[in-house]
Parts: C-alpha cells; structure tokens; sequence
C-alpha cells in the first residue's frame, strides 16, 4: 500500500488524521504506518458503531454435567484412556498469557508474579510444575503453546528462559503473540500511540486459535498429530493441565469439547456457567442472568445453573479448525487508554475514554456440536488471581496453597 491508497481508504471511513504526522516521519518509518494501514479493517461495522457486533443471546437452559461422584466411580477408565492419548501425542497445552498484573499493582507479565512467602514461587513456575506432574507419570512431554503478547512477550521469553522453564523440556515449549484489534476514541476515531503506531490491543481470549493459526502453528499440532488442545488461563495457579481424567472422560463421552466447572459457592458468585444457549453448550455470564435462572433449583435442592467455568477447555482440533471459518461475536470493552493528543503530547486519561473489541473463549464453546461440563473441586483446581486485595486477591491464592499442602 502507498500513500495515496491509504489516503484514500481513511477518508473514506473518516480516519485520515492517522497519516497526520507522515511527512514528519523517516521512510522506514513511513512504510511502518503505511503496513498497519493496510491491515486495518475498517470496513467491519463495530468501527462505525462500537455496538453493532454486540452479541444477541439466545434461548438458555440447565445442562449437566459429569459430577465429582461420577468421576469417582469412573476415575481408572478415564486416567487410561487420558495417559494412552498423551503417550500417543495427541494432546497439546495451550497457555493463555498474554496479561500483565497490572491489577495485582505489577507492571509486568502475570506469570512472572512471585506469590511466595518464604521463598520464590512464581506462577508459571505452579503451572509448569501442575503440568510436570502428569508428563511424569506419562513419561513422556506434551507439548506447551505459550501465548504471550506484543507488550509482554520478550519479557515472559526471557524469564522462562532465566528460570530454566522450571524444569520443563524447553525443546517442548513453543511461543505465538497474540493477536491485536484497532482501539477506537468514543467519537469512532482511531488512536495514535506515537506518530507511526496506531493503538491496537489485544483481542481477547476468544482469539487465541486463530492467533496460533495465523502464527503457523498448525504445522506442529500437523507434524506431531496433536488432536486435542487443553487451553487454559495463566491467572488460576491451581489449574491441572492436561489432566489425564479430564482427557479420558471427554474422549470416552464422544463430545468434540469439554470445560471444567466447579459448583458455584452461591447463587450470586461471579462466575459464567457452562449450560445450553438454542440447544448447544454455552456459557452465560453472570451479569446476563436473569434473577429466575440465578435462584433456580432442580428438585434435590441444588442450583439449576450451578456449574461455573474456570477457563480450562480441552477442544477436538479438527472442530476447532472450524471456527477460523465463523465470525465470532466482538465484546465491546470501555477503557482508559492513554494515546497521543493533537498537538503530539500523551494524554493519560483518569476515566473511561475509548473502547476495545474482544472475542472471548466462551463464544468458541458454543461454536462446538457438544461440550462434556467436567466438575472439579474448588478447593483443589480453583484459585485465580485477579485483583491485589479482597476476593480472588493474593492473599486468597496464597490460602488456597497453603490448604493444599504447598510450601510458600
């Protein structure tokens, strides 16, 4: 693209004041924002109006699940057929980790986050050590896709590297970058971060397949013959990755999916439950439930709508390779974002002032013909990190740990 097709396609959209500063910038650096130009999509409906993709739900129900009493009685059967399938290479971890820990006031990669008390513990490192535990007992490696993002990527390379991968098999760990969307001011603008850089941020946990795609990925899961992908957030220290009776018990139901839940606390938690939208698995959000499907109870007393996810999917890869061909829903997300003034300066604004668009992984779940809801103990899989203080704070990490025996 040259500058007079770029010129020509922002005035079309109204956004000609990204080529504000071109004359000013060197050739290299032309040519920077001319490539950013031409990856824009500026056709796409949610750049006119940021609501336009706002998805419309449809018709919810209960769905059940595979209860802790029924893992139980099954426990041998699925931890077989999960341990034949890893020895056999057919299943990859995907590790979304693209965050910083911003939030916990920590201006760097939330894995790299030290929850120790006594001594260093990181993390990756509780997540890397989850996931050694099953290779051990397989005696064999699975494969680790690490998704990391533009801002925190060099960052999170060189602390695994620093850290030695924890004693995990560098040779079986692999990085992608995830993917990123335009971030629009409240009057539909696009934002300059510097004279040659348009604001992008990334575009949420929904994108991490078609991220992993578009970084050529598909040509190990194709060498390896990797047919499941476990994916699975870096913020829960607790998650069990590649949990061969998760692995068995979905595998032996048929379903091309399957999401660990765990009973809500209480009807109020503020969780997503895995249940079924139109007839197919779903996920609804909390703050999208009605007050009749919140106190809902089946006839034993137990909550209707009582099986929250913890973001640890495990997806069949040829019913993922379907879902680059949908257009996923795109969530509108209000934000503070400093970005560059008219007259060059930075501008960090103290309130809401643009809006970024994510696809979110709960929509890829009910892109699937079946989903097997898998529970788990709270106490034992679910422990996420998301704020510095109060609920789901450090400190309530740190208990959890504690509970389970971990040295801190």
């Amino acid at each position: 693209m040259n500058y007079t097709q770029a010129k020509q396609l922002l005035d079309q959209y109204g956004q000609s004041h990204v080529l504000k500063y071109y004359d000013t910038l060197s050739p290299s650096r032309q040519q920077h924002l001319l490539e950013q130009i031409e990856n824009l999509n500026l056709h796409h409906p949610h750049f006119q109006n940021p609501t336009a993709s706002t998805q419309k739900r449809g018709t919810f129900a209960p769905m059940d699940a595979v209860t802790l009493d029924d893992i139980r009685k099954n426990q041998k059967k699925y931890r077989d057929i999960g341990i034949q399938a890893i020895r056999e290479a057919k299943v990859g971890a995907v590790l979304l980790a693209g965050g910083q820990g911003s939030r916990l006031g920590f201006n760097h990669p939330k894995g790299t986050f030290n929850i120790g008390k006594t001594r260093d513990l990181y993390i990756f490192q509780c997540l890397i050590q989850n996931l050694k535990k099953v290779t051990d007992e397989a005696d064999t490696y699975v494969p680790l896709l690490i998704m990391t993002s533009e801002d925190n990527d060099a960052e999170t390379k060189a602390f695994l590297q620093e850290h030695d991968f924890f004693g995990y098999s560098k040779d079986n760990v692999e990085f992608f970058t995830q993917e990123t969307e335009p971030a629009i001011s409240e009057e539909g603008k696009l934002l300059l971060k510097t004279p040659d850089e348009i604001i992008r941020t990334p575009n949420g946990n929904g994108g991490w397949f078609l991220s992993m795609y578009r970084a050529g990925m598909m040509h190990l899961i194709e060498d390896i013959g990797i047919e499941w992908l476990n994916v699975f957030a870096v913020d829960n220290v607790m998650q069990q990755i590649a949990d061969p009776i998760f692995l068995g018990a979905v595998i032996d139901s048929g379903c091309v999916s399957g999401g660990k839940v765990v009973s809500k606390a209480n009807p109020d938690e503020r969780v997503g439950v895995l249940c079924l939208e139109d007839g197919k698995p779903s996920i609804v959000e909390y703050y999208e439930m009605t007050e009749e499907m919140r106190i809902l109870r089946n006839s034993d007393g137990t909550l209707a709508y009582r099986f929250g996810v913890i973001l640890n999917y495990l997806f069949r890869v040829d019913a993922l390779q379907k879902t680059l061909q949908l257009d996923f829903p795109l969530h509108v997300v209000h934000k503070k974002i400093p970005y560059m003034g008219e007259d060059g300066i930075i501008i960090k604004p103290d309130k809401p002032n643009a809006y970024k668009f994510e696809t979110l992984v709960l929509d890829m779940v009910h892109m699937q013909d079946s989903c097997l809801a898998f529970e788990v103990e709270r106490i034992k899989e679910f422990a996420p990190m998301k704020n510095a203080v109060g609920v789901d704070s450090v400190e309530t990490v740190q208990a959890i740990l504690e509970q389970n025996g971990i040295v801190l």
